[in-house]
């Protein structure tokens, strides 16, 4: 008599129940096909007061010019540049979930991969905003591109500054593309079902003529695997350039090769903070609970242990190089940073990015649905202040201390930050009016029974 062996390796569904083809389509279009709740109107009027406001202070600026932010001699980079490298780490979990993980054939991305697609590219529209500004004359910004003009001027290829305009620009053009190619088969699933006159004439224009063909899907899967492969570098350069403003710098603090890991891990850690906040907000919302399962949470957690641990490893390994090297600058430095007139930044930074992610160790809190949300704000809050920590105590305490200064943001820097979330989140609520939050196909393809296994 023989006893059937358990398969302890294959996963758990991944979607939960054995929801048919049909029930899949219904619940994931439902918040399309429903007129706006109150809670939606109410959301969105908050997010365009927010963005109101930033634009009022964006206004001002360009009228007033950049005196009316705090920035000063020697701190000449203030929230401008603290904010555009959080926006940019942001959407750093978008791409990493969608091609990264799809690469690794991790079917637990696809409830999640849709949304955070559509926060990597609000988050670099976001980003995109405060050079533009920080410029003191937004409205030339085509001379920040290469041309042939007939001045023969050429842009500093040697400047950092210009790499992030190649860098930011490519990786927006590559996310929104291959969102948009991800998009086509669920725009013609919406085109089939709805019977409203207005939305059929919109999918069709938007689905490209997609009709289904096993000919439609092959060229799907291969320009979707191409673009993946194309994109998967993205996550690890883009970053990694923006560090290069620092870490090509003289300044104490910045010049170290320590920096692209360090803030490409930070871009990975806040931004699945950022996608896990949003996404408990949706499911919840949209009794989508069965497809955004505790599970995909969890999973983004166990992320979040792995990047908080690497940024809190870098945090000690930038005292130890500047011990090691023994220059006097770079160890004041870090002293000035722990102990200095910024601490209170410093250690708000070291307790919400390093201790407080910790307790995900334990399963209770990395399954608890408050405790996982208000960590993933502490992680947000943290790496701003991380931004802010880089950015602002080193310039403030140059070489010579006949140069020092302190930074004070004005109700502009402020304004203009609260206006970039109005921003995030209005965009962010119109999607999820307009498209669908989840990948139909992709998570039909991975329901429990969609691929039969034979002994």
């Amino acid at each position: 008599m023989t006893t059937a062996a358990v398969d302890y390796t294959r996963e758990l569904p991944v979607v939960e129940g054995k929801p048919h083809a049909a029930e899949l389509d219904a619940a994931i279009a439902a918040p399309l096909d429903q007129f706006p709740t109150r809670t939606w109107w109410i959301s969105i009027a908050v997010t365009l007061t927010m963005l109101s406001f930033g634009v009022f202070c964006i206004a001002v600026t360009v009228f007033e010019g950049l005196g009316v932010w705090g920035i000063n001699q020697p701190v000449a980079w203030g929230f401008d540049i603290v904010n555009f490298v959080f926006w940019v780490g942001i959407g750093h979990a978008g791409t990493l979930i969608s091609a990264i993980l799809f690469l690794l054939r991790q079917r637990w991305r696809t409830g999640i991969a849709r949304f955070a697609e559509a926060m990597t590219i609000f988050a670099v529209m976001c980003a995109g905003l405060f050079p533009l500004l920080h410029t003191g004359r937004p409205w030339l910004p085509i001379y920040l591109t290469p041309y042939p003009n007939q001045h023969g001027i050429w842009v500093n290829f040697t400047s950092p500054l210009l790499w992030d305009v190649f860098a930011v620009s490519t990786y927006l053009t590559v996310s929104a593309v291959f969102w948009y190619l991800g998009l086509i088969p669920d725009l013609a699933t919406l085109r089939d079902r709805t019977t409203n006159a207005v939305k059929k004439v919109a999918y069709s224009v938007l689905s490209l003529g997609w009709r289904h063909s096993n000919r439609h899907w092959q060229h799907y899967e291969r320009a979707y695997l191409i673009l993946a492969g194309f994109a998967t570098p993205l996550v690890l350069s883009v970053h990694t350039i923006v560090s290069f403003d620092f870490a090509v710098a003289v300044i104490p603090g910045w010049h170290t090769t320590i920096f692209p890991p360090y803030f490409v891990a930070g871009a990975v850690f806040s931004g699945f903070a950022m996608v896990q906040n949003v996404l408990i907000i949706v499911r919840q919302t949209f009794k989508l609970t069965h497809i955004i399962t505790l599970d995909h949470l969890e999973k983004m957690n166990k992320v979040m242990i792995l990047t908080g641990s690497m940024v809190g490893y870098a945090y000690a390994m930038e005292f130890f190089t500047a011990w090691y090297s023994g220059n006097q600058f770079e160890m004041f430095v870090f002293i000035n940073r722990a102990l200095g007139p910024y601490a209170w930044a410093y250690w708000t930074m070291v307790s919400c990015n390093v201790i407080f992610p910790q307790l995900f160790w334990f399963k209770k809190i990395r399954r608890s649905i408050p405790l996982m949300f208000a960590i993933g704000i502490v992680v947000n809050v943290g790496m701003w202040f991380e931004r802010f920590v880089i950015v602002v105590t080193s310039l403030s305490r140059d070489f010579l201390p006949t140069s020092w200064g302190h930074y004070v943001p004005t109700m502009y820097d402020v304004g203009i930050l609260i206006g970039s979330f109005g921003l995030f989140f209005t965009l962010i609520l119109l999607f999820v009016r307009v498209l669908p939050v989840v990948s139909i196909s992709e998570v039909k393809a991975v329901v429990e029974g969609a691929q039969p296994h034979h002994d």
